[in-house]
């Protein structure tokens, strides 16, 4: 058989085989048009298997998310990620380690101060370090697996390396085994996160000078702990430590705690924690950090200028914030624009301002969180198959989970008062909920701000136990444009932490029964 016959055999077991399917598609092959129309699907049918729809740099929340999802819609989906472990910094080194060490240590705290009061009693209870380390580390693990999991059963592919876009829609990768890989994709999602905000002056060693990733594997508890920063991380690691039996200083250059927070609930929050003997100095600047000596001495003086004071301690955390991870991607050589904070600059659909490149998550601007970044993957993928894919980024959650949790979702009173709309408010203690009562744990309250004239909930805050869980049901109220009123006529199981939320907008547009 010829060559030329050979060929023709091929293409008509080729129609055979794609001629319904690309027929389906609106650009199947017609028996009228002839062989060389059916060699030209070929050719394009060959180019799309060695091409991704969907390349997605970075595997943490927003980019195995984006990957998982873009596999599900039918794309043809690589994801790169230069760890070696998926989940990115939430899962490796953030929010996941860092629940195992809070529930961990939470459990100790109750067992030692709780449990007598609840006719408990133990004659000794110890901390074991490291078999504490061991279980945060096996949760680690199995999650990070399991995501592993997911991208095999949705066929992604997975690429260990850290990758380089070399153009819009090529990736290079060095791979963590050696060598390198090219990566073709008609659509490059940056999907890279955030990393440790650091200090002028300040090294972080990770032995004395530690970052959240340190703080997450200390080898031992440290008599003194000095937290740089008083927001959501370095609340909830310097809960973690003292508990164990540190004595935590927080040093925060600004007037207040977690400056994101309603006023008066950052407030009472920071009283709760004064009791759990957790001691600030606001207003306050670091100047210098000598970690020569066998500890670490801090210089300080006030935000404003004044006489430095000194402080030492054994390990000093920095928590002073996290910065979008764009290092090394080969944005500016691309022309790929970056604002001045550092975030790649996206339109409403995620796009950059060069084809073919778009973003998610901790790179663009918005909270740096990881829901936000899965919901923003999720949302990215979807425009690009063409559907209906949104954010609200008025409707994301915060929660700190210190003891007690904090959750918000919306705007704060004083942001309210900032954008001049009349409002009400409606407040609730948690000493008043039967549950909390009844399980000893009724530090907090429930704030709802309402809309004036329309009752349109406007912001929800929460401190008090499981508060994180709680939020859920504002979120949600929020997101469909609920008023006050609507949580308020909804029936709540009794007794439960929840009537808290239902008696809050009681006080809202009304007043409450129990308070």
């Amino acid at each position: 058989m010829s060559t030329r016959s050979k060929s023709l055999t091929f293409v008509h077991q080729l129609y055979r085989s794609c001629g319904p399917k690309y027929s389906q598609l609106g650009v199947g092959c017609r028996q009228e048009s002839g062989y060389g129309h059916c060699i030209g699907i070929l050719r394009r049918y060959s180019s799309e298997v060695e091409e991704n729809d969907v390349v997605v740099v970075g595997g943490g929340p927003g980019g195995y998310v984006a990957a998982i999802k873009a596999a599900q819609l039918g794309f043809k989906t690589t994801c790169i990620e230069k760890r070696g472990a998926l989940g990115g910094t939430c899962l490796n080194v953030g929010c996941i380690p860092s629940k195992a060490l809070l529930h961990s240590s939470h459990m100790f705290h109750e067992a030692k101060h709780a449990f007598p009061l609840h006719g408990v009693k133990i004659r000794s209870v110890e901390v074991d370090l490291p078999a504490m380390m061991v279980q945060k580390e096996k949760a680690v693990t199995g999650l990070t697996k399991g995501i592993e999991g997911l991208f095999k059963k949705n066929k992604v592919q997975y690429i260990k390396g850290a990758g380089k876009l070399v153009s819009s829609h090529e990736v290079s990768v060095d791979l963590l085994e050696g060598g390198s890989q090219t990566v073709k994709g008609k659509n490059i999602i940056i999907a890279t996160g955030s990393d440790v905000k650091s200090l002028p002056g300040i090294v972080i060693d990770e032995q004395k000078i530690v970052s959240s990733t340190g703080a997450l594997s200390l080898k031992e508890i440290p008599s003194k702990l000095v937290v740089i920063g008083a927001g959501y991380i370095g609340l909830e690691m310097g809960s973690v430590w003292g508990r164990l039996g540190s004595d935590v200083t927080v040093v925060e250059f600004g007037d207040g705690i977690v400056p994101s927070m309603d006023g008066e609930v950052r407030k009472s929050f920071q009283r709760i924690l004064e009791k759990q003997k957790m001691k600030f100095k606001l207003k306050t600047k670091v100047v210098s950090v000598d970690a020569s000596g066998s500890g670490v001495k801090l210089t300080l003086e006030p935000s404003a200028g004044g006489p430095q004071t000194t402080l030492e301690a054994d390990v000093v955390l920095v928590s002073a914030g996290r910065v979008p991870y764009t290092m090394g991607l080969g944005l500016e050589e691309l022309g790929v624009k970056i604002d001045k904070f550092g975030r790649i600059e996206v339109d409403e659909h995620f796009r950059t301002n060069v084809p073919g490149i778009l973003a998610i998550g901790d790179v663009i601007p918005g909270p740096m969180l990881a829901h936000k970044a899965e919901e923003d993957g999720v949302a990215c993928v979807e425009l690009l198959a063409g559907r209906a894919g949104h954010v609200n980024y008025d409707t994301v959650p915060g929660v700190v989970y210190t003891h007690p949790e904090v959750a918000s979702v919306g705007k704060t009173e004083e942001q309210v008062k900032a954008l001049g709309i009349a409002y009400n408010v409606g407040k609730f203690p948690f000493m008043a909920n039967s549950r909390a009562r009844s399980i000893d744990d009724a530090d907090g309250l429930v704030k709802i701000i309402a809309e004036k004239d329309s009752d349109k909930i406007l912001g929800v805050h929460i401190m008090g136990p499981s508060a994180g869980e709680i939020i859920h049901e504002a979120v949600l109220a929020m997101e469909y444009g609920a008023s006050s009123e609507d949580i308020a006529r909804t029936c709540h199981g009794h007794p439960t932490l929840s009537e808290a939320v239902k008696e809050a907008a009681m006080a809202t547009y009304d007043k409450p029964i129990h308070f």
